[in-house]
This record gives structure tokens, C-alpha cells and sequence, in this order.
């Protein structure tokens, strides 16, 4: 059997019995390179549709990472191809960045109020994290509201934005279906923003419209903002990293174990869908809720301004940045 991997994947040499696994870059994972491969395991980079699939051996793509956005699904499941995602696999890693970032900006655990955008497996571990610290969270999940979980209480999305000091986004991407996520904060929706927040998009870049962005900030609804996460990655706007306070290159989940646990989910799906044999070994396992949290513990264990004035100086050099980004550890 023959498996490409993206080599930007770490974790993967060595581990798959009775598979070919060739490594590649993402930019050379085409339709030459995957049209006998049996599996792919992918980032965000490689859009997986007809165009790169068609007419191959594909049975099944395991992408590391939560969001499936860059895989047609449905053309997918129409061609016989198993499409595995790593949901959960860098939500701690998220989580303490989104908190170190909070804290870096003034965020006032005892008096301010923190609104959670989307409470799956990423905003669930932020909403509790804040909880732990003493902070007030208002969360927002229509579709975890729809299905009648009582984890805790969802509140609309204009309540939220409106009574919260701090706005953090953890929604997958969706243009369509009953809540589509696309530019969910645009013009309008920030209008109800309460002014002088702080903002943050660990989530997708496309859930937040740019150019309602700058306004915001430029006119001081938003007061200090945190992007990971842009439209048209790795072509950034300029005028928004210009603006923003903490700017990274989509690596909020980029911790040690986040990675291995990806890689870990990745190769259990091939396994699963190929009748395979993986090595797991030395590869994190689910997440468990540190014994300890505190700002101190917290900050100390991430600072985002180095890639910030890295990728403020060179916008351009977003992937590259990206791609030798050193791997930070979680709170365990």
C-alpha cells in the first residue's frame, strides 16, 4: 500500500506497517502525486476534491486537524473515499493561547465577562479554563442549544456580544446549513459589540470579515485584538496585521502534544479504514484538565510576541513561518 503524508506532519516516520509512506510538502501533494496512493494524511493546505481525486485509489483522507473545511466532503462520500478528521486534538493548546493573550491584554478575571463563540471541543476547554480562573463566561452555541445540552447556558449571539469584555471565536467554517459560520462577525453583528473590547479569531479566518474588522478597531469598538486565524491565508491584509496587537500564523494549536495528538488520531483512521498496524507509541493521548491552572502558569508556558514581530515584519512570510514554527508544551 502507499500513503502520502504532508511532510509538515511530525510524528509519522516509522509508524505505519505493511504502507509505503512518502512524505511531501503540501504543495506537491497533486493529482501525479496521490492518483495510486491508497491514503492521504493532510493538513489545511491540500483542498481534497474532484480535482485532486478523481479517477485515483484514495480510500480514505485523514486530515490532522479539527476542521474538514478543505476536503469536499460530500464528493467524498460520493466516490467511496472515508474522510477522518482530529476533532479536539489542539484544543489545550488553543485554550492557552487564547488565555495567555487575555491576560497579556488586560483581560480582568474578577470583572469582566468572556464571551465563548462556539463551546465544542476547543471553547469547551476555554469556557472551562475561564471558569477555573474566576472568570464570568456567556457562551454561544445555537446548535448545542438546538440538541437541548444543559452543560450550560447559550445565550444569542447579539446578548453575548454585547455584554462581553472579551470575544473569543471556536466555530468550524460553514457557508451553509441552518447556522452558517462565513463572516459570521460582519458589519452588522459588530455593531453589538460592547465598545473597547477585546477580540480574538483562533477559529477560521473566514468567520470574521476583514474590512468590518478594521473599522472596528480603527473607530474603537475593538480595543485589543488577537488573530491567529485569516482570510485568504497565507495572503494576509496588510492593513489588519498593521492594526492587530498579537498576530500569528495559524498556530494557536501548535503545541508538542496537540501535534501528537493528531498525528496519533491520523494514523488510528488509516489503520482503521486500511487493516493496518500503527505504532502509537510516545503519542499523547486525550486531554485531561490540568491539576493546576493559573495566569502565572499560563504565561510562563506561552508568549505570542515573538511570532507577532516575526510575522508583522514580513506578512509575506506567513507560511514559511508557519511551517518552522518551534512547538510549545500544554499545561499538563
Amino acid at each position: 500500500m502507499k500513503i502520502i503524508g504532508d511532510k509538515n506532519i511530525p510524528f509519522l516516520e516509522n509508524r505505519i506497517k505493511g504502507a509505503d509512506l512518502i512524505q511531501l510538502p503540501a504543495s506537491a501533494i497533486d493529482r501525479e502525486a496521490v492518483v495510486n496512493a491508497d491514503a492521504l494524511i493532510v493538513r489545511t493546505r491540500t483542498r481534497c476534491d474532484a480535482t485532486l481525486l478523481e479517477n485515483s485509489k484514495v480510500k480514505v483522507i485523514a486530515t490532522a486537524t479539527i476542521g474538514t473545511d478543505h476536503i469536499d466532503t460530500s464528493w467524498c462520500a460520493a466516490n467511496g473515499i472515508a474522510v477522518k478528521n482530529a476533532p479536539g486534538c489542539n484544543a489545550p493548546g488553543v485554550a492557552l493561547y487564547v488565555w495567555s493573550n487575555l491576560l497579556r491584554n488586560g483581560f480582568d478575571l474578577r470583572n469582566s465577562n468572556l464571551g465563548v463563540i462556539g463551546c465544542g471541543h476547543v471553547g469547551g476547554i476555554v469556557a472551562q479554563w475561564g471558569e477555573r480562573l474566576g472568570a464570568k463566561v456567556l457562551a454561544c452555541d445555537p446548535p448545542r442549544k438546538e440538541i437541548g445540552l444543559t452543560d450550560r447556558e447559550y445565550l444569542p449571539l447579539q446578548e453575548v456580544l454585547s455584554k462581553s469584555d472579551a470575544i473569543t471565536l471556536h466555530t468550524p467554517l460553514t457557508r451553509t446549513g441552518k447556522y452558517p459560520t462565513f463572516h459570521l462577525i460582519d458589519k452588522e453583528s459588530i455593531k453589538n459589540l460592547k465598545p473597547e473590547s477585546i477580540f480574538i479569531n483562533a477559529a477560521r479566518g473566514e468567520v470574521a470579515d476583514t474590512e468590518a474588522l478594521v473599522t472596528a478597531i480603527e473607530n474603537g469598538t475593538i480595543r485589543h485584538s488577537i488573530i491567529d486565524t485569516w482570510e485568504g491565508e497565507p495572503d494576509i491584509d496588510n492593513k489588519l496585521i498593521s492594526l492587530t496587537d498579537t498576530a500569528t500564523c495559524h498556530i494557536a494549536g501548535y503545541s508538542v502534544e496537540g501535534k501528537q495528538r493528531a498525528t496519533r488520531m491520523a494514523l488510528e483512521s488509516v489503520a482503521e479504514v486500511l487493516g493496518l498496524q500503527v505504532d502509537l507509541d510516545g503519542l499523547q493521548g486525550a486531554y485531561r484538565e490540568p491539576d493546576i491552572l493559573t495566569p502565572k502558569l499560563i504565561l510562563e508556558h506561552y508568549n505570542p510576541m515573538p511570532m507577532t514581530e516575526a510575522l508583522k515584519a514580513a506578512p509575506a512570510s506567513f507560511e514559511t513561518l508557519r511551517n518552522a514554527y518551534s512547538l510549545h508544551n500544554e499545561i499538563l
